[in-house]
């Protein structure tokens, strides 16, 4: 899914530089159309071992810069007490937020000390927002504090605590108004905490130095995870301070919030729904469950009323991503229990199949012309294919790309060019942030006239490696199933 609050926080030496350089070129006119329709950018990291994807957020920058996470060289202090918000896995040296573009990746720094920071995105003034341990121990949790930051002009600024107060805070979002959206702890203890942190989580917008908090539903907790152009912020939040019988939580509601009101969006009849993703259009799409809290469906919300998108057959849909023409795609059970990827476009879902070889599939992103991107997977959580759909056709990603020595694991994001964002795995078992950038004359275009192949033979599985999903923290099993299962 795709992935809301609690940013498990991930992502990716330059000693391809040449070589992509050489890859990122423009072709002269006249050349041959490239052996493979896409190639495939590892760049490294900023001198450690690991690099990393920061989800939710947008990896790819509108000049085409990738955005991640990267160990460095430098011993961090605090090991082995690390703060999992900041990376999903404790290695013993610092990571920082990064920016790689045309061979050239740029170190965006942290918090002045031995600190890790992230970023999530990137606006078009390039401004980013994220976070940085401050050097401190949050006196609650035990860990290494962590405050919201931007990266501007080469430093991290750090936007400090929630008005009330707290230890945490993280930025998630930024839009070219400069508006900054993220959450964070405050220091009220939480009969339902959301977060290990043990307290009330509450959201909050950021501009021109000031930070609000944006309320909540009624409830002690309220978690954005996505802000868009608009200034519309999304998320979801507990309704009241009263559990359920089904869940053992308050009613958890998705909500959007835009000129100071958060609006309610309500249920599909069930007890708890989120939203996992909101376009530039303001569109949300997630899960909720039906009535009863046994099963679920993925929604839209159009604006004005949450769509059911129903199902494959089965009982269960679960929604990912929606694109700014209202189009969603997720993972539907079919009858027989197995599940597909699908696309909801239209009034209708339809099945996204995996390619030949697997038995299930799972869609995570869709950009603006409708390329898709996911997973095909053994139906037990076992990667067995990085995903594109094209045109509806799948494509094991392995099979695009000449040679190499990473195991491709789940790709993340596709913007409108078509470059997508995922993971791979060294030999080693290290993991990298990579890059799929189509070829000048390969890309999507060059798939009309390929004949898709199954997945690659030398594939076996792969269990998906994440760090932990704090998301999932007291949701019920149904929940659980397939939110917690995928990251």
């Amino acid at each position: 899914m795709r992935s809301i609050p609690k940013p498990v926080i991930v992502a990716i030496l330059a000693t391809l530089a040449a070589t992509v350089a050489v890859a990122l070129a423009v072709a002269p006119a006249g050349a041959k159309p490239a052996p493979h329709p896409y190639t495939l950018i590892d760049p490294g990291t900023l001198g450690g071992a690991q690099g990393y994807i920061n989800l939710p957020g947008i990896p790819i920058t509108r000049k085409g810069a990738l955005l991640g996470t990267a160990d460095t060289d430098v011993p961090d202090a605090f090991f082995p007490n690390f703060n999992q918000f900041i990376i999903g896995f404790p290695d013993p040296t610092t990571a920082h937020a990064f920016s790689y573009r045309n061979g050239h990746m740029t170190d965006l720094g942290a918090l002045p000390g031995n600190n890790s920071s992230a970023v999530f995105q990137v606006n078009g003034n390039g401004v980013g927002a994220g976070l940085s341990s401050t050097g401190n121990i949050d006196p609650i949790t035990g860990w290494p504090e962590m405050h919201a930051v931007i990266f501007k002009n080469g430093q991290a600024k750090d936007l400090g605590a929630l008005p009330s107060g707290g230890y945490e805070t993280l930025a998630l979002a930024i839009n070219d108004r400069g508006q900054v959206a993220g959450f964070g702890a405050t220091t009220t203890p939480d009969p339902f905490p959301q977060f290990d942190w043990g307290t009330e989580t509450h959201s909050f917008i950021w501009q021109d130095g000031v930070m609000r908090d944006i309320g909540t539903l009624g409830g002690p907790d309220a978690i954005a995870n996505n802000m868009n152009e608009r200034g519309q912020i999304s998320g979801q939040s507990l309704t009241s301070y009263t559990a359920n019988d089904t869940t053992g939580i308050p009613d958890f509601h998705p909500f959007v919030w835009e000129k100071g009101r958060m609006r309610d969006l309500g249920t599909l009849g069930g007890t708890i729904a989120f939203a996992n993703w909101m376009s530039n259009s303001g569109q949300v799409t997630g899960f909720s469950t039906l009535e009863g809290d046994e099963t679920g469906h993925a929604f839209v919300w159009n604006g004005k009323r949450m769509v059911d998108l129903g199902d494959l057959g089965g009982t269960f849909s679960f929604a990912n991503y929606v694109n700014d023409e209202g189009h969603a795609v997720g993972l539907a059970d079919l009858p027989d229990g197995s599940t597909r990827a699908f696309i909801w476009k239209g009034g209708k879902m339809r099945e996204l199949p995996p390619p030949e070889g697997a038995p299930c599939s799972n869609a995570f992103a869709i950009n603006n012309r409708d390329d898709v991107v996911g997973v095909a997977d053994d139906c037990l959580g076992n990667v067995l294919a990085a995903v594109l759909w094209h045109k509806d056709v799948p494509y094991d990603l392995s099979t695009l790309i000449g040679p190499t020595q990473l195991t491709l694991d789940e790709p993340e994001f596709i913007n409108d060019h078509g470059e997508i964002v995922g993971r791979g795995f060294l030999p080693t078992g290290e993991q990298h942030l990579i890059m799929f950038v189509p070829d000048p004359h390969g890309g999507p275009a060059a798939l009309d006239g390929l004949q898709p192949k199954g997945i690659a033979a030398s594939t076996r599985p792969q269990p998906s490696v994440f760090g932990p999903d704090h998301r999932c923290d007291g949701l019920p099993a149904i929940v659980e199933r397939y939110r917690c299962s995928r990251r």
